[in-house]
Order: C-alpha cells, then structure tokens, then sequence
C-alpha cells in the first residue's frame, strides 16, 4: 500500500513516468534534447519544405546536420561499444527517442548512414576498419520484384508451389570477387550521398542462385565502396514524409567488389541479415516512441491556447478524454520499446520477434497519436504552419520503412508458432 502526506502534483521527466535516471543518464538525455531541439528541430523543418534534390545539394542544411551530429558525439560508435549490455538497454532508447522527437528523418539519416562503419568495426579486420570506418553509407537490402521478400529471406513465407523471387539485384562469386549486377529500389536511405553499402544479396556460388531441393536461396553479407567502376546513382527520391531523409536507387553494372568485403557467406548470410533488422526494428520503435511523444506535446500545448466556447478547450472534458488517450499510447509504446531494449540485451535475446513486436506496434501508434493529435488542431492541422501535419507525414512513412509492418507482423507470429509447437511437441 501507498501511503500520501498530501496530493502534490505528479513529477514527470521528458519521457514522461521516467523512473529515475543515473546522473550519467540524465546528462546524455539533457544533451541530446538540447541538440533536438536546437539543431534537428529547425534543419528538418527547412528540409520538408526543399526539393529532393535541394537536400542533398551541396550547401544543404543536411550537411550542416551530419557535421553538427558527429561533433556532438552523440552516436560515438566506439564509446557506445564500450557499454555494458545492461546500460545499452538503457541509454539507447533513451538517445533514439529523443533524435525521433527531434526528427525521424534526420535521427534515420543518421542511423542508416552509420551502418556499413558499425558492421566494419564489428568484424575486428583492421582492413576493413580502415577502408569503410569512418564512412557515410547505406543498408542496402531492398530492390525492385522483391521489396518486403526480403524480411523473408529464410523463404519460410514462399508459397509452397513457388520459389522465392531473385529480385533485380544479384551477385555472382568470381574467383576472389563479387560481380554485382541490377539495382536497389528507389528507398535506399541515404543512398545519394553514401560512399559505402552494406548489402544484402542473392547470389550463385558456382551452382546458381537457388538451394538444392529448397524455395529459398543462397545469400551474401558485404561491405561495398560505392566509388568502384560501374556504380551510378538515380534521382533522389520525392516523398510524402521523412523529407529530410534522401533516399534513392544505386545502380550496379559489373562491379567487382573484392571478396574480402563479403562479411557474411553462404547460411551465415541471412542470420547476419536478420541481426541487423533485429537492431534496426528495435531502433525503430525508440525512434518513433519520439516521435508519437513529439505529436502529444504539441496537442498538450495547443489545447491549453486553443479558445473555443469562452474558455481553453483543455476545459471540454471531451479534449481532456482524448489528449489523455494520446498520452497513454505514447506510454504504452514506450514500455513496450523498453522491454523489448531489456529482452534483446539479456541473456535471453536477441531476437527478431522481440524487435518485430516493438517495431510494428510502436510505428501503428506513433501514426494514430499524430492522426489524433492533428484532429484536435481542427483545420489548423492541415496546415504547414502548424508542424503536426509534418509529424504525421513522417510517422505514416515508419509502417513502412524497414520491413512493411504486415509482413513484419507475418514473420513474428511465424516465431510465435514455431515456439509454441515446439514447447507443446506440435508439427501443423
């Protein structure tokens, strides 16, 4: 039981019932806020009202951000390495949401173009390190007749009278080479700018593409320079939300790409894959926790101006049933992130179903909470000069970006079941 000397008002930190932060905790969430606020917030508005390519120009406000965001250091992939799983768990979401209330195009900017450096320092080959490190890059996993088949990359989904699709974007192993060939889909973040890719493809071994008496096929894991001859470049992508984030396809023709690069071979391909969407679905639903956070803050501060009947409308126990719905989704979406960030860094995990749960929920009520939240503006929300309608463009993006969320959701219960069956001796 509870006991109360009297009723005081309830102490509520950024993220809301936060239950107490370290000192050292509390430092790094006050630092990146302040660079939310302070750099993201204004650079990502100018950059939704810019043409694709006006953002990726040089002398974009994109390039001030990059710069600002690794002087900062808040994503210093060494220290973060350094961390114990435990404090992982804890100050990941904690950074992540706050770049997503920032936002989520530059806070995915950021993460997406970090990926070919991470997995280079993850493999400890000097070589490596060296050559992709300390470079901006791409994920570049989806293309064009294959798009969210690549969440499947075990086939477990193919229809059993099928084989799973090649796509347009294939590798073929040459002697101590890789010979790519096609090119990625047109939502390749950050692809107009990157230097590096790490990339996700079908490839033929020598024996072709497909496993013997199998639907699924071979893969390879590897690290591309995308300065090699034969690389080129679309045009940047033109899209209804997360503007301040380029994407765009890459075109391979005949690229030799060393096979030393290759950083995941034959079946150790797709578990690699799924690692780093493991990460990348955990990421997701930090991210957009801030974001869902971002659009009940401007609720919360709009229905305390707002004047309608002679008084703030906060006043209409109406609002006040629908801003506190807001406020219990963003809660519910970030205890569920937090307990997905715990369940992958303890003994336990990681796993794809954790990150798969957190990912599809969270991105579904960060598009509910903007929705709603937009409506309590009236018409004012549909309006560029009020930033909730931004907010909500760039949430209906989230179900979709990667892995779209139905299939994600297919792939999660896939597990769900396999470990039912097996719990319970069970083959259906």
């Amino acid at each position: 039981m509870f006991t109360y000397e009297k009723l005081e008002l309830p102490r509520l930190g950024l993220r809301g019932l936060e239950a107490g932060l370290s000192e050292e905790e509390q430092a790094i969430q006050d630092a990146t806020h302040r660079f939310a606020l302070e750099v993201m917030r204004p650079i990502g508005r100018k950059l939704d009202r810019m043409t694709p390519e006006e953002v990726v120009a040089e002398g974009s406000p994109l390039h001030d951000y990059m710069a600002q965001m690794n002087a900062a250091g808040i994503l210093d992939l060494g220290a973060l390495a350094e961390m114990s799983n435990e404090q992982k768990a804890r100050v990941f979401p904690l950074i992540f949401e706050e770049l997503g209330w920032g936002d989520s195009g530059l806070a995915i900017a950021t993460l997406a173009s970090s990926i070919p450096a991470f997995t280079a320092h993850s493999t400890g080959d000097p070589e490596i390190i060296e050559r992709f490190g300390s470079l901006p890059g791409c994920w570049l996993a989806t293309q064009p007749e294959r798009g969210s088949d690549v969440v499947d990359m075990d086939a477990s989904e193919v229809h059993e009278t099928t084989q799973q699709s090649k796509g347009n974007l294939l590798a073929r192993k040459d002697g101590d080479e890789y010979v790519i060939s096609g090119q990625s889909s047109a939502w390749v973040s950050y692809a107009p700018l990157a230097h590096t890719a790490m990339a996700y493809l079908p490839c033929d071994y020598g024996d072709g593409f497909y496993k013997e008496g199998e639907q699924g096929m071979h893969h390879v894991g590897i690290l591309i320079p995308l300065d090699l001859p034969g690389v080129s470049r679309g045009k940047p992508l033109d899209k209804i939300g997360q503007r301040p984030l380029p994407q765009g396809e890459v075109f391979f023709d005949e690229v030799r790409v060393p096979a030393k690069y290759a950083i995941a071979t034959g079946d150790a391909a797709i578990p690699q894959m799924m690692a780093t969407l493991t990460f990348a679905n955990m990421e997701m639903a930090a991210t957009f926790t801030g974001v869902a956070r971002s659009a009940f803050d401007l609720a919360l501060e709009y229905v305390h101006e707002r004047k309608q009947g002679g008084t703030a409308i906060i006043n209409h126990q109406s609002v006040q049933v629908r801003t506190f719905d807001l406020w219990q989704r963003v809660e519910a979406a970030r205890g569920l992130t937090q307990r997905v960030f715990n369940y992958n860094y303890s003994d336990s995990g990681p796993h794809l179903l954790a990150s798969v749960t957190s990912k599809t929920y969270v991105t579904k009520t960060a598009f509910e909470v903007a929705s709603e939240a937009l409506q309590l503006f009236g018409g004012n929300g549909l309006t560029r000069e009020y930033p909730i309608e931004k907010i909500m463009r760039d949430a209906r993006a989230s179900m979709i970006e990667d892995g779209e969320n139905n299939i994600l959701c297919i792939k999660g219960m896939r597990w769900l079941s396999r470990w039912y069956q097996d719990q319970h001796g069970l083959d259906v």
